[in-house]
């Protein structure tokens, strides 16, 4: 499975979202503007020694990415405004898992694109959304789980 981090704004969310990565066997895609250097020290930081590690690919913006798509590619997109849950997401082992930025999450082309495939995490009122890397993680691992496909 992928990440994929449309604009992501914040380097420590980045940082813990490519160890989730490296500890998944997962590639990290993202899509710039980014909201930070790549080799700035606090993405080095977050990432610990891992970042190394990362199977990592940077597109210059949303179609640069749309262009890199094998045909056929399952993208899931996640989003506070979806209505299912995304452990109805139809998971695949090839997926590409989408999120928005930390400010303003998915913009709305992607959200019009991908509205037969998008999807959220339940959560009370209380807050209007969960951490980036927190939802990348449990995304990720529910896919994971959903096709029966253990990290080693």
């Amino acid at each position: 499975m992928r990440i994929v981090l449309y604009e992501p704004e914040i380097p420590w969310n980045t940082g813990n979202i490519g160890r989730t990565c490296v500890a998944a066997g997962a590639a990290l895609h993202l899509i710039k503007p980014l909201g930070f250097r790549i080799g700035g020290k606090e993405i080095r930081r977050a990432g610990l020694d891992y970042w190394s590690k990362l199977r990592l690919h940077v597109h210059d913006s949303f179609p640069d990415f749309l262009s890199s798509l094998p045909e056929g590619a399952s993208v899931l997109a996640f989003s506070t405004k979806a209505k299912p849950s995304f452990r109805d997401a139809p998971y695949r082992e090839d997926s590409y898992l989408i999120f928005g930025g930390e400010s303003c999450g998915l913009p709305e082309a992607a959200l019009r694109r991908y509205s037969q495939s998008l999807f959220r995490i339940p959560q009370t009122s209380a807050v209007r959304s969960l951490n980036l890397s927190t939802a990348a993680a449990l995304v990720l691992y529910e896919g994971l789980r959903r096709v029966g496909q253990d990290p080693q």
